[in-house]
């Protein structure tokens, strides 16, 4: 009767563990789907304030799509919404993001991609005059300068314009760039607890 006893007590504890794994198991998919929820949320709070601040160089339709290439070229990447948007304000924010731009270098496209570097993650130089494209090549460009700066996105941001006084240049105009994406981000948050968006700067 005793070993019935043990032996009941053995199969309770292996279910018991069994649940108890099972549960550990359900707890962190939970965890993990939530993070991911709150991680989506913001990628769509971001593309709404890209879309607001696109729309002030372009037509609200475009600003619009250009903010969702943006939400949608990052995920499962390494960056957010507002990564890819800062780039292409500062490549192409000050002649109204235009599709058709090439610098005097030979850049193409909104985010500006070089042939030889649109070449190398698998595109024509003319394929980067579809927004589409142009944003696909930008991350991976964007990723393989992460790679470059041993991960300091910071320094990877820099690195995708180049090197020297040019790129001194762009990045005080991406980080201009960045602050009002962040200043247009915040924005709905300062209305809703009834403060002035003059708070934030909003004169300037």
């Amino acid at each position: 009767m005793l070993i019935g006893v043990s032996c009941n007590q053995t199969g309770l504890r292996r279910e018991l563990n069994q649940a108890v794994r099972l549960d550990s198991s359900f707890d962190q998919e939970v965890r993990r789907l939530m993070e991911q929820g709150v991680e989506l949320d913001e990628r769509q709070r971001q593309a709404r304030a890209i879309a607001s601040v696109f729309a002030r160089r372009t037509n609200p339709e475009r600003a619009h799509k250009l903010a969702a290439l943006c939400y949608l070229k990052t995920l499962g990447s390494d960056f957010m919404p507002l990564d890819l948007a800062e780039l292409a304000l500062a490549e192409t924010g000050s002649i109204g993001l235009d599709p058709t731009a090439v610098s005097p270098k030979g850049a193409v496209g909104v985010w500006q991609l070089m042939p030889y570097r649109a070449k190398s993650h698998g595109f024509r130089a003319e394929e980067m005059l579809d927004d589409e494209k142009c944003a696909d090549a930008a991350v991976r460009e964007l990723a393989c300068k992460l790679d470059m700066a041993n991960g300091n996105l910071e320094r990877a941001k820099k690195l995708y314009c180049g090197v020297g006084p040019e790129a001194d240049a762009y990045e005080t105009k991406r980080r201009r760039y960045r602050r009002e994406l962040l200043r247009e981000l915040v924005a709905p948050l300062q209305m809703h607890a009834g403060e002035p968006r003059l708070a934030f700067g909003w004169a300037s």
